[in-house]
């Protein structure tokens, strides 16, 4: 099942009266959604009482759960106890995901800074190992870890490098951001085709039994010749990537992932929007 949902709380959900994220299922619901990305940017700090209580609400409501981890994770740090603290964060978030009864966490490579970028990567899936090992370690081996494609250039996490650090275990999902990957490349995806020659280079590399609930985020974004600048809103004119250009490729080549919107502060209205152009394809 294709699953829709915002990544974080906007001000649609606090304008309705709601106040902690634990009403966030039962919001998504009433929305005609059934995803929703927790997030963890600046640390974990959830307890242990409200993830459980979300886990009881997502599971009454339907909402498949993801957590995005904190976001100075750096999997290629040259510091070793930076990449220590990284694999903690990483289990730290699947650790709070489990709670909540979600079973999938985005993680953020990190930059390049000033090593070769062949060198960053190899140091980068060597900490991955490294946290799926952990993860083992601490009977969280069912969690999905799931590395983001981002948006910046000098960042690590281009489509080859996202496959690349997937390929180290068969339980990793890769977090295909559309947005980023339109930044990045500085306006790459404008057409089906675009959409399609991309899903099918994750297909071709990690085969379909695992790209088809790949994880997805969605949003149109401004960029810059260094990549990704902001987020913008759906009703943003004169901004990429269009939905409606993703959404026939998903049916087409029978793709079901959790999209995830990540506008600037339209996040469930634009994920609505989603939905509604996904189910009125013919």
């Amino acid at each position: 099942m294709i699953r829709f949902g915002p990544g974080g709380n906007d001000s649609l959900f606090y304008s309705e009266g709601n106040k902690e994220s634990t009403q966030m299922p039962a919001f998504l619901s009433k929305k005609g959604l059934n995803a929703y990305e927790y997030q963890c940017n600046r640390g974990v700090r959830i307890s242990e009482a409200k993830a459980k209580l979300m886990c009881e609400e997502a599971k009454k409501y339907d909402i498949d759960i993801s957590v995005h981890a904190p976001y100075y994770i750096s999997l290629s740090s040259q510091d070793e106890e930076k990449r220590i603290n990284s694999i903690k964060y990483i289990t730290d978030s699947m650790n709070a995901v489990k709670l909540m009864g979600g079973n999938r966490v985005v993680v953020h490579a990190g930059s390049v800074m000033d090593m070769e970028r062949s060198f960053a990567v190899k140091t980068a899936i060597e900490t991955l190992k490294r946290a799926v090992d952990k993860a083992d370690e601490l009977g969280l081996g069912d969690i999905h870890i799931c590395p983001e494609t981002m948006g910046k250039i000098n960042q690590l996490g281009n489509e080859k490098e996202i496959i690349e650090m997937c390929k180290i275990d068969e339980r990793l999902f890769p977090t295909i951001d559309f947005g980023h990957l339109h930044c990045r490349n500085l306006g790459s995806l404008n057409s089906e085709k675009d959409f399609r020659d991309l899903l099918n280079m994750f297909l071709s590399e990690l085969g379909y039994e695992r790209m088809k609930n790949f994880h997805a985020h969605f949003s149109k974004m401004e960029f810059t010749q260094g990549g990704e600048k902001r987020h913008v809103t759906f009703e943003d004119k004169g901004y990429g990537p269009h939905f409606e250009n993703l959404a026939g490729v998903l049916k087409e080549l029978k793709l079901e992932p959790n999209i995830i919107c990540e506008s600037k502060d339209t996040m469930t209205s634009d994920a609505m929007k989603m939905k509604e152009i996904y189910m009125n394809l013919k």
